[in-house]
């Protein structure tokens, strides 16, 4: 029996009028007609004498209507405790964001969702996504935000929205024999001291490097990493003192003395992700978070804007 069968027999009860009791249900007649003989298949027996003229309660109707008004009542204080209660527990949003991911593209989306949403308190973390992805599949977290390298196959168990992508970047200190070229390729860096980023993008950085120890060494001078750290904010500042060149995310780079260039021949692009989980009831909270997402114009590289509105997503 559904709840919705008890409000539309009761209904019928107190005007003892098919029609008038759907317009007061909100429903059309046939399908509270449909409704109460799906109960009376159910019960095993009439619930009503529907006669040429008017409708009256069967002696079996009457014998289960007690029962059915104590069952709507008491369901309905059950949903009006739950509002109440609902409404006293503050509500809030954990949302994991990848460690190297610069705040500068997020705010517009984390900003609005706070103004439409201010009873919400949203609970950020960072970590590297394998990890995300973990905490993800295993309900610890409720959304995440990283990069999800083209190398791996989606996961599917998770829902990928695409938000937006940076090209990785050659920092230099200003000065620097290449900061005048408008591009760098792996083969101008042979010889130079490099500040090594610990990158936390599935390890698909790794080929970078291994390509500029080839090139380098061809071209007569092998790349030394001289610094190493996982704390973008260390690199730039090595990088801006002259300890060597680094490689960065475009959005990333905010820092006095240095100089970005686009890594050419080959390009290196990473592609960020909301990150949900699939074929689990998702809350009201996260839904507004993919909606905001999704109402989102996103900054892409050469100061285009996209909107991820027609991405293939299953919220």
């Amino acid at each position: 029996m559904e709840l919705h069968q008890a409000r539309y027999f009761l209904a019928v009860c107190n005007d003892l009028n098919f029609t008038r009791a759907a317009k007061k249900c909100n429903v059309s007649q046939p399908s509270l007609t449909r409704a109460i003989q799906l109960l009376e298949k159910e019960f095993g027996g009439y619930l009503f004498d529907r006669k040429r003229s008017s409708i009256e309660l069967t002696d079996f109707g009457k014998l289960v209507r007690p029962y059915l008004e104590d069952f709507w009542r008491t369901a309905s204080a059950a949903k009006q405790i739950a509002k109440e209660y609902s409404a006293k527990v503050p509500k809030e949003l954990n949302l994991a964001i990848m460690c190297t991911i610069a705040p500068k593209q997020l705010l517009q989306m984390l900003s609005r969702f706070r103004t439409n949403h201010p009873e919400v308190r949203m609970q950020l973390t960072d970590g590297e996504p394998q990890l995300l992805e973990e905490k993800l599949i295993n309900l610890q977290i409720e959304a995440a935000i990283y990069c999800r390298p083209g190398h791996r196959e989606p996961d599917p168990r998770l829902n990928y929205l695409p938000l937006f992508k940076e090209q990785m970047m050659i920092i230099l200190p200003e000065g620097h024999r290449l900061s005048k070229q408008r591009s760098i390729r792996i083969r101008d860096l042979a010889g130079e001291q490099y500040v090594q980023r610990a990158f936390c993008e599935f390890g698909e950085m790794i080929d970078f490097r291994d390509m500029v120890d080839k090139v380098s060494e061809a071209d007569g001078g092998r790349c030394e990493a001289v610094y190493k750290s996982d704390r973008d904010d260390w690199v730039l500042g090595m990088v801006a003192s002259g300890f060597g060149f680094g490689f960065l995310p475009r959005y990333s780079i905010i820092h006095y003395g240095i100089i970005a260039r686009p890594l050419v021949d080959p390009e290196y692009w990473r592609n960020i992700h909301l990150v949900t989980v699939r074929d689990k009831p998702q809350s009201h909270i996260v839904g507004a978070l993919v909606h905001e997402a999704m109402r989102t114009e996103w900054a892409n590289e050469g100061g285009h804007r996209s909107s991820c509105g027609d991405a293939n997503f299953e919220p």
